[in-house]
């Protein structure tokens, strides 16, 4: 496992590497003794370590327990830039885990669908204070409009035959002449 809060790099944004679970980091946390929490992230999960007025304690939880991966605006205070941060996000406020933060809105919205994608949650956005799917699911499967078939307006369209597009499907009817018993079916002269 890898310690340290940031990998090499810039030290004003937090960057975990979702290709290099598992990973351990320290988090802010406001009510903890030290206002430090140490989180050690894997592909299944969470274990989150805090001291609290003096006892220490170690939380143990699944990644399915969480909501989702969310996508937060944070407005810059004092003249300081707008961040955006990838959060994993829980039903309770205080376990939300902070996983990438950054000025760039390009980096995040990649490392969101990354996180997403590499834990197995759903992808959730902040909207007036409420976190919903910026895209409908059904189960674990993501929907979406129904595409055109490609090879209408294909550059290759004129390269490949049209002939398989018109046929068929058949089916067995009753009314269907089936050859049973018979030595063959094809007529040899």
């Amino acid at each position: 496992m890898r310690n340290g809060g940031c990998p090499a790099g810039s030290g004003r944004a937090l960057r975990l590497d979702p290709f290099s679970l598992p990973v351990r980091f320290e988090a802010s946390d406001a009510a903890a003794d030290e206002r430090v929490r140490t989180v050690e992230l894997t592909r299944e999960r969470v274990v989150v370590r805090r001291s609290l007025a003096g006892m220490r304690m170690a939380l143990n939880l699944p990644v399915s327990a969480f909501a989702g991966v969310a996508l937060r605006l944070t407005a810059g205070e004092g003249g300081a830039q707008a961040s955006v941060a990838v959060v994993l996000e829980h039903k309770d406020p205080a376990l939300a885990l902070p996983l990438f933060v950054s000025e760039e809105a390009d980096e995040a919205l990649a490392e969101w669908r990354c996180w997403g994608n590499v834990l197995g949650l759903p992808l959730l956005v902040e909207e007036d204070g409420a976190l919903c799917e910026p895209f409908a699911r059904m189960g674990g499967v993501r929907l979406e409009r129904v595409r055109p078939r490609r090879r209408r307006r294909s550059a290759l369209k004129r390269r490949r035959p049209s002939m398989p597009l018109r046929r068929g499907v058949t089916r067995l009817t009753d009314a269907t002449p089936v050859h049973r018993g018979e030595r063959e079916i094809i007529a040899r002269n």
